[in-house]
Protein backbone atom coordinates (compact mmCIF):
# COMPACT_ATOMS: atom_id res chain seq x y z
CA UNK A 1 0.00 0.00 0.00
CA UNK A 2 0.96 3.54 -0.47
CA UNK A 3 3.05 5.62 2.05
CA UNK A 4 0.80 7.56 4.46
CA UNK A 5 3.73 10.05 4.61
CA UNK A 6 3.06 10.60 8.03
CA UNK A 7 5.56 9.60 10.63
CA UNK A 8 4.80 8.21 14.28
CA UNK A 9 6.45 10.67 16.18
CA UNK A 10 3.90 13.41 14.69
CA UNK A 11 0.86 11.34 15.79
CA UNK A 12 2.54 10.45 19.08
CA UNK A 13 3.15 14.06 19.66
CA UNK A 14 -0.28 15.15 18.52
CA UNK A 15 -1.63 12.37 21.22
CA UNK A 16 0.45 13.88 24.06
CA UNK A 17 -0.35 17.96 23.34
CA UNK A 18 -3.87 16.71 22.81
CA UNK A 19 -4.17 14.62 26.31
CA UNK A 20 -2.09 17.77 27.65
CA UNK A 21 -4.25 20.26 26.89
CA UNK A 22 -7.17 19.02 27.74
CA UNK A 23 -6.04 18.02 31.23
CA UNK A 24 -4.91 21.79 31.47
CA UNK A 25 -8.59 22.85 30.26
CA UNK A 26 -9.86 20.27 32.48
CA UNK A 27 -8.42 21.66 35.71
CA UNK A 28 -8.94 25.18 34.46
CA UNK A 29 -12.73 24.68 34.83
CA UNK A 30 -12.75 22.20 37.77
CA UNK A 31 -10.93 25.09 39.85
CA UNK A 32 -12.69 27.87 38.35
CA UNK A 33 -10.13 29.33 36.58
CA UNK A 34 -12.25 29.49 33.54
CA UNK A 35 -16.05 28.76 32.45
CA UNK A 36 -17.13 25.16 31.45
CA UNK A 37 -19.20 27.03 28.22
CA UNK A 38 -16.14 28.21 26.24
CA UNK A 39 -14.36 24.71 26.75
CA UNK A 40 -18.04 22.82 25.81
CA UNK A 41 -17.74 24.79 22.73
CA UNK A 42 -14.55 24.27 21.69
CA UNK A 43 -15.19 20.39 22.21
CA UNK A 44 -18.57 20.52 20.53
CA UNK A 45 -17.93 22.42 17.77
CA UNK A 46 -14.13 22.72 17.14
CA UNK A 47 -12.24 19.23 18.46
CA UNK A 48 -14.77 16.53 18.24
CA UNK A 49 -16.28 17.56 14.38
CA UNK A 50 -12.58 17.69 13.36
CA UNK A 51 -12.21 14.40 15.11
CA UNK A 52 -15.16 12.84 13.65
CA UNK A 53 -14.60 13.89 9.88
CA UNK A 54 -11.64 12.19 10.14
CA UNK A 55 -12.46 8.75 11.38
CA UNK A 56 -15.29 8.91 8.59
CA UNK A 57 -12.66 9.09 6.12
CA UNK A 58 -10.88 6.18 7.58
CA UNK A 59 -14.65 4.64 7.66
CA UNK A 60 -15.54 5.35 4.34
CA UNK A 61 -13.01 3.43 2.90
CA UNK A 62 -13.53 0.27 5.22
CA UNK A 63 -16.00 -1.38 3.36
CA UNK A 64 -14.58 -1.55 0.20
CA UNK A 65 -11.52 -2.50 1.58
CA UNK A 66 -12.21 -5.36 3.20
CA UNK A 67 -14.61 -6.89 0.56
CA UNK A 68 -12.01 -6.46 -2.11
CA UNK A 69 -8.77 -7.57 -0.09
CA UNK A 70 -10.31 -10.53 0.97
CA UNK A 71 -12.17 -11.09 -2.18
CA UNK A 72 -8.25 -10.76 -3.63
CA UNK A 73 -6.85 -12.45 -1.19
CA UNK A 74 -8.56 -15.71 -1.44
CA UNK A 75 -7.84 -15.13 -5.65
CA UNK A 76 -4.19 -15.09 -4.83
CA UNK A 77 -4.15 -18.04 -2.52
CA UNK A 78 -5.69 -20.04 -5.30
CA UNK A 79 -8.84 -21.80 -4.23
CA UNK A 80 -9.93 -24.02 -1.15
CA UNK A 81 -6.73 -26.00 -0.38
CA UNK A 82 -5.37 -22.98 0.86
CA UNK A 83 -7.76 -20.78 1.96
CA UNK A 84 -9.21 -23.77 4.23
CA UNK A 85 -5.24 -24.28 5.92
CA UNK A 86 -4.99 -20.73 5.88
CA UNK A 87 -7.89 -19.95 7.54
CA UNK A 88 -7.72 -22.82 9.86
CA UNK A 89 -4.61 -21.53 11.35
CA UNK A 90 -6.00 -18.05 11.87
CA UNK A 91 -8.72 -18.99 13.19
CA UNK A 92 -7.15 -21.16 15.83
CA UNK A 93 -4.43 -18.67 16.53
CA UNK A 94 -7.85 -16.33 17.41
CA UNK A 95 -9.24 -18.47 19.84
CA UNK A 96 -5.32 -19.42 21.74
CA UNK A 97 -5.18 -15.64 22.25
CA UNK A 98 -8.49 -14.94 22.91
CA UNK A 99 -8.33 -17.20 25.50
CA UNK A 100 -4.99 -16.02 27.02
CA UNK A 101 -6.17 -12.73 26.95
CA UNK A 102 -9.61 -13.48 28.79
CA UNK A 103 -7.54 -15.76 31.64
CA UNK A 104 -5.41 -12.81 32.02
CA UNK A 105 -8.54 -10.68 32.74
CA UNK A 106 -10.47 -12.72 35.33
CA UNK A 107 -7.08 -13.74 37.17
CA UNK A 108 -6.49 -10.20 37.54
CA UNK A 109 -9.94 -9.27 38.70
CA UNK A 110 -9.92 -12.18 41.04
CA UNK A 111 -6.99 -11.22 42.62
CA UNK A 112 -7.37 -7.79 43.08
CA UNK A 113 -11.20 -7.42 43.43
CA UNK A 114 -11.60 -3.77 42.31
CA UNK A 115 -15.00 -3.73 42.50
CA UNK A 116 -14.79 -4.14 46.48
CA UNK A 117 -12.16 -1.92 46.32
CA UNK A 118 -14.42 1.04 44.67
CA UNK A 119 -17.30 -0.12 46.23
CA UNK A 120 -18.20 3.85 48.24
CA UNK A 121 -18.20 5.54 44.21
CA UNK A 122 -21.22 3.79 43.37
CA UNK A 123 -23.87 6.00 44.05
CA UNK A 124 -21.80 8.85 43.06
CA UNK A 125 -21.24 7.68 39.85
CA UNK A 126 -24.46 6.03 39.14
CA UNK A 127 -26.03 9.66 39.81
CA UNK A 128 -23.39 11.44 37.36
CA UNK A 129 -23.38 8.90 34.74
CA UNK A 130 -27.17 6.65 34.58
CA UNK A 131 -28.68 8.80 32.23
CA UNK A 132 -26.11 8.11 29.68
CA UNK A 133 -25.80 4.24 30.43
CA UNK A 134 -29.95 4.15 29.92
CA UNK A 135 -29.31 5.72 26.68
CA UNK A 136 -26.42 3.51 25.63
CA UNK A 137 -28.37 -0.12 27.11
CA UNK A 138 -32.07 1.23 25.03
CA UNK A 139 -29.60 1.66 21.95
CA UNK A 140 -27.99 -1.34 22.39
CA UNK A 141 -31.45 -3.34 22.92
CA UNK A 142 -32.51 -1.67 19.55
CA UNK A 143 -29.98 -3.31 17.62
CA UNK A 144 -29.57 -6.58 19.39
CA UNK A 145 -30.48 -10.08 17.55
CA UNK A 146 -31.39 -13.07 18.93
CA UNK A 147 -28.74 -15.75 18.23
CA UNK A 148 -29.92 -18.55 16.30
CA UNK A 149 -30.45 -20.16 13.45
CA UNK A 150 -31.66 -17.23 11.34
CA UNK A 151 -27.81 -15.75 12.68
CA UNK A 152 -26.17 -18.32 10.37
CA UNK A 153 -28.97 -17.86 7.75
CA UNK A 154 -27.94 -14.04 7.52
CA UNK A 155 -24.62 -14.44 6.79
CA UNK A 156 -25.83 -15.65 3.66
CA UNK A 157 -26.83 -12.00 2.52
CA UNK A 158 -30.07 -12.01 -0.17
CA UNK A 159 -29.04 -8.72 -1.34
CA UNK A 160 -25.24 -8.08 -0.56
CA UNK A 161 -25.63 -4.48 -1.42
CA UNK A 162 -28.10 -4.20 1.44
CA UNK A 163 -24.98 -6.06 3.39
CA UNK A 164 -22.60 -2.96 2.26
CA UNK A 165 -24.99 -0.42 3.02
CA UNK A 166 -25.43 -1.86 6.70
CA UNK A 167 -21.95 -2.74 7.13
CA UNK A 168 -22.81 -6.54 7.95
CA UNK A 169 -19.67 -7.34 8.52
CA UNK A 170 -19.79 -11.12 8.54
CA UNK A 171 -21.93 -10.60 5.91
CA UNK A 172 -19.69 -9.22 3.89
CA UNK A 173 -17.07 -11.15 4.74
CA UNK A 174 -19.01 -14.50 3.27
CA UNK A 175 -20.03 -12.65 -0.26
CA UNK A 176 -15.86 -11.50 -0.44
CA UNK A 177 -14.87 -15.11 0.14
CA UNK A 178 -17.88 -16.38 -1.99
CA UNK A 179 -16.24 -14.38 -4.94
CA UNK A 180 -12.84 -15.07 -4.63
CA UNK A 181 -13.54 -18.78 -4.81
CA UNK A 182 -15.95 -18.30 -7.73
CA UNK A 183 -12.81 -16.32 -9.85
CA UNK A 184 -10.51 -19.14 -9.05
CA UNK A 185 -13.24 -21.46 -11.08
CA UNK A 186 -12.87 -18.69 -13.96
CA UNK A 187 -10.77 -19.19 -16.86
CA UNK A 188 -7.69 -16.76 -15.91
CA UNK A 189 -8.02 -14.19 -19.08
CA UNK A 190 -11.72 -13.90 -17.62
CA UNK A 191 -11.17 -13.08 -14.18
CA UNK A 192 -8.38 -10.50 -14.79
CA UNK A 193 -11.20 -8.15 -15.77
CA UNK A 194 -12.88 -8.61 -12.41
CA UNK A 195 -9.24 -9.07 -10.42
CA UNK A 196 -8.25 -5.81 -12.29
CA UNK A 197 -11.53 -4.40 -10.32
CA UNK A 198 -10.80 -4.89 -7.28
CA UNK A 199 -7.31 -4.33 -7.56
CA UNK A 200 -8.52 -0.53 -8.54
CA UNK A 201 -10.96 -0.80 -5.56
CA UNK A 202 -8.42 -1.26 -3.16
CA UNK A 203 -5.94 1.61 -5.62
CA UNK A 204 -8.73 3.72 -4.76
CA UNK A 205 -9.06 3.46 -0.57
CA UNK A 206 -5.29 3.42 -0.32
CA UNK A 207 -5.71 7.17 -2.07
CA UNK A 208 -7.99 8.10 0.75
CA UNK A 209 -6.56 6.64 3.25
CA UNK A 210 -2.86 8.56 2.23
CA UNK A 211 -5.42 12.11 2.58
CA UNK A 212 -7.32 10.73 6.02
CA UNK A 213 -3.78 9.94 7.17
CA UNK A 214 -2.39 13.35 6.62
CA UNK A 215 -4.50 14.52 9.09
CA UNK A 216 -3.66 11.84 11.56
CA UNK A 217 -1.90 14.25 13.70
CA UNK A 218 -4.17 17.09 14.06
CA UNK A 219 -7.17 14.55 14.52
CA UNK A 220 -5.23 12.73 17.23
CA UNK A 221 -5.10 16.32 19.02
CA UNK A 222 -8.55 16.93 18.41
CA UNK A 223 -9.78 13.33 19.90
CA UNK A 224 -7.65 13.35 22.79
CA UNK A 225 -8.36 17.03 23.75
CA UNK A 226 -12.17 16.27 23.34
CA UNK A 227 -11.97 13.66 25.46
CA UNK A 228 -9.55 14.31 28.49
CA UNK A 229 -11.20 18.13 28.59
CA UNK A 230 -14.87 16.32 29.53
CA UNK A 231 -13.26 13.66 31.56
CA UNK A 232 -9.90 15.09 33.23
CA UNK A 233 -7.91 12.87 35.73
CA UNK A 234 -10.57 12.89 38.69
CA UNK A 235 -12.40 10.06 37.31
CA UNK A 236 -9.48 8.11 36.20
CA UNK A 237 -8.10 8.20 40.04
CA UNK A 238 -11.35 7.02 41.40
CA UNK A 239 -12.07 4.38 39.79
CA UNK A 240 -8.24 3.73 39.92
CA UNK A 241 -8.29 -0.07 40.66
CA UNK A 242 -10.75 -1.01 38.17
CA UNK A 243 -8.37 1.32 35.72
CA UNK A 244 -5.33 -0.07 36.80
CA UNK A 245 -6.52 -3.71 36.81
CA UNK A 246 -7.54 -3.37 33.17
CA UNK A 247 -4.44 -1.65 32.16
CA UNK A 248 -2.31 -4.16 33.69
CA UNK A 249 -3.97 -6.86 32.07
CA UNK A 250 -3.76 -5.38 28.66
CA UNK A 251 -0.37 -4.37 28.89
CA UNK A 252 0.95 -8.57 30.61
CA UNK A 253 -0.97 -9.52 27.22
CA UNK A 254 0.72 -6.83 24.79
CA UNK A 255 4.53 -7.06 25.83
CA UNK A 256 4.27 -10.34 27.57
CA UNK A 257 1.90 -12.85 25.61
CA UNK A 258 2.35 -11.55 21.98
CA UNK A 259 5.53 -11.14 22.00
CA UNK A 260 6.28 -14.52 23.47
CA UNK A 261 3.95 -15.84 20.30
CA UNK A 262 5.37 -13.49 18.10
CA UNK A 263 8.67 -15.05 18.72
CA UNK A 264 8.06 -18.19 18.83
CA UNK A 265 5.77 -18.69 16.54
CA UNK A 266 6.35 -16.03 14.18
CA UNK A 267 10.34 -16.43 14.38
CA UNK A 268 10.46 -12.18 14.45
CA UNK A 269 12.53 -10.55 17.33
CA UNK A 270 9.73 -8.70 19.51
CA UNK A 271 11.66 -5.33 19.57
CA UNK A 272 11.70 -5.55 15.71
CA UNK A 273 8.11 -6.48 15.55
CA UNK A 274 7.01 -3.37 17.75
CA UNK A 275 9.54 -0.85 16.05
CA UNK A 276 8.11 -1.78 12.56
CA UNK A 277 4.16 -1.44 13.88
CA UNK A 278 4.64 1.83 15.85
CA UNK A 279 2.50 3.65 13.68
CA UNK A 280 -0.27 1.44 13.40
CA UNK A 281 -0.37 0.67 17.07
CA UNK A 282 -0.57 4.49 17.65
CA UNK A 283 -3.45 5.08 15.14
CA UNK A 284 -5.40 2.34 16.85
CA UNK A 285 -4.78 3.86 20.11
CA UNK A 286 -6.00 7.00 18.66
CA UNK A 287 -8.89 6.32 16.41
CA UNK A 288 -10.36 3.83 19.02
CA UNK A 289 -10.77 1.43 16.09
CA UNK A 290 -10.07 -1.95 14.70
CA UNK A 291 -11.46 -1.41 11.50
CA UNK A 292 -10.26 2.08 10.85
CA UNK A 293 -6.82 1.29 11.88
CA UNK A 294 -7.20 -2.05 8.93
CA UNK A 295 -5.82 0.24 6.18
CA UNK A 296 -2.73 1.32 8.20
CA UNK A 297 -1.96 -2.41 9.21
CA UNK A 298 -1.72 -4.08 5.66
CA UNK A 299 0.69 -1.49 4.75
CA UNK A 300 2.76 -1.98 8.34
CA UNK A 301 2.12 -6.00 7.21
CA UNK A 302 3.67 -6.05 3.82
CA UNK A 303 6.02 -2.81 3.68
CA UNK A 304 7.15 -3.42 7.27
CA UNK A 305 6.73 -6.61 8.35
CA UNK A 306 7.22 -8.76 5.23
CA UNK A 307 3.65 -10.59 5.42
CA UNK A 308 2.91 -11.51 1.68
CA UNK A 309 -0.03 -9.53 0.11
CA UNK A 310 -1.89 -12.64 -0.05
CA UNK A 311 -1.39 -13.35 3.28
CA UNK A 312 -2.34 -10.32 4.31
CA UNK A 313 -5.15 -9.53 2.81
CA UNK A 314 -6.68 -12.60 4.06
CA UNK A 315 -5.65 -12.33 7.85
CA UNK A 316 -5.87 -8.67 8.63
CA UNK A 317 -9.63 -7.92 7.77
CA UNK A 318 -11.24 -11.16 9.56
CA UNK A 319 -8.61 -9.89 12.07
CA UNK A 320 -9.90 -6.40 12.20
CA UNK A 321 -13.60 -8.22 12.22
CA UNK A 322 -13.14 -11.47 14.22
CA UNK A 323 -9.87 -10.56 16.82
CA UNK A 324 -10.58 -9.01 19.86
CA UNK A 325 -8.12 -9.63 22.53
CA UNK A 326 -8.30 -6.23 24.53
CA UNK A 327 -11.43 -6.18 24.36
CA UNK A 328 -12.31 -9.59 25.44
CA UNK A 329 -9.71 -8.72 28.28
CA UNK A 330 -11.57 -5.73 28.98
CA UNK A 331 -14.92 -7.33 29.22
CA UNK A 332 -14.06 -9.70 31.45
CA UNK A 333 -12.90 -7.74 33.74
CA UNK A 334 -15.94 -5.76 33.46
CA UNK A 335 -18.24 -7.93 33.75
CA UNK A 336 -17.02 -9.20 37.38
CA UNK A 337 -16.09 -5.61 38.39
CA UNK A 338 -19.72 -5.35 38.24
CA UNK A 339 -20.39 -8.14 39.89
CA UNK A 340 -18.27 -7.15 43.12
CA UNK A 341 -20.54 -4.08 43.34
CA UNK A 342 -23.99 -6.24 43.09
CA UNK A 343 -25.32 -3.73 41.03
CA UNK A 344 -28.00 -4.07 38.18
CA UNK A 345 -27.53 -3.84 34.40
CA UNK A 346 -27.65 -0.45 34.48
CA UNK A 347 -24.12 -0.19 36.04
CA UNK A 348 -22.77 -0.11 32.77
CA UNK A 349 -22.52 3.19 34.17
CA UNK A 350 -19.94 2.89 36.50
CA UNK A 351 -17.00 2.33 33.57
CA UNK A 352 -19.06 4.94 30.95
CA UNK A 353 -16.99 7.97 31.79
CA UNK A 354 -13.38 5.76 31.30
CA UNK A 355 -14.55 3.77 28.49
CA UNK A 356 -12.90 6.14 26.15
CA UNK A 357 -9.60 5.97 27.36
CA UNK A 358 -9.86 1.61 28.34
CA UNK A 359 -10.96 1.51 24.46
CA UNK A 360 -7.98 3.14 23.60
CA UNK A 361 -5.97 1.16 25.06
CA UNK A 362 -7.66 -2.55 24.05
CA UNK A 363 -7.83 -1.21 20.44
CA UNK A 364 -4.10 -1.04 20.67
CA UNK A 365 -3.79 -4.91 21.88
CA UNK A 366 -6.78 -5.67 19.45
CA UNK A 367 -4.55 -4.64 16.45
CA UNK A 368 -1.14 -5.74 17.98
CA UNK A 369 -2.74 -9.38 18.09
CA UNK A 370 -4.07 -9.30 14.41
CA UNK A 371 -0.51 -8.18 13.20
CA UNK A 372 1.04 -11.06 14.90
CA UNK A 373 -1.46 -13.26 13.55
CA UNK A 374 -0.36 -12.05 10.33
CA UNK A 375 3.16 -12.82 11.02
CA UNK A 376 2.79 -16.29 12.44
CA UNK A 377 0.42 -17.60 9.52
CA UNK A 378 3.30 -15.58 7.01
CA UNK A 379 5.70 -17.91 8.38
CA UNK A 380 3.72 -21.16 8.70
CA UNK A 381 3.17 -20.82 5.22
CA UNK A 382 6.79 -20.32 3.71
CA UNK A 383 7.20 -21.90 0.40
CA UNK A 384 3.97 -23.43 0.58
CA UNK A 385 1.85 -20.63 -1.21
CA UNK A 386 0.58 -21.26 -5.01
CA UNK A 387 -1.28 -18.37 -6.58
CA UNK A 388 -2.37 -19.77 -10.20
CA UNK A 389 -5.00 -17.27 -11.01
CA UNK A 390 -3.40 -14.15 -9.67
CA UNK A 391 -0.35 -15.18 -12.05
CA UNK A 392 -2.37 -16.25 -14.68
CA UNK A 393 -4.09 -13.07 -14.79
CA UNK A 394 -1.20 -10.84 -14.86
CA UNK A 395 -1.93 -9.70 -11.32
CA UNK A 396 0.77 -9.32 -8.45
Amino acid sequence: MASANVSHTKILGGLILGAAAGCAAFALVDNAVVPAAPVDWVVKYLARPFGAVFLNLLFLAIVPLVFASLALGVTRLGGTANVGRIGAKTIGYFLVTTAFAAVIGLTLVNAIQPGSVAGDLKDKLMAEYGKEAEEKLAEAKSKKKEFGVQTFVNVVPANPFVALVEKDMLAIVFTALLVGFALTKIEPHRAAAVINLLEGINLLTEVIIRWAMALAPYAVFALLFSTTAKLGYTLLVSLGAFVLTVLGGLALHQFVVLPLLVKFLGGMSPLEFFKKSRLTILTAFSTSSSSATLPTAIKCAEEDLGVPKEVSNFVLPLSASMNHNGTALFESVTVLFLAQFGVPAGGIALVIGVDRILDMCRTAVNVTADLTTAVFVARSEKDRIVEPVASAAGVG
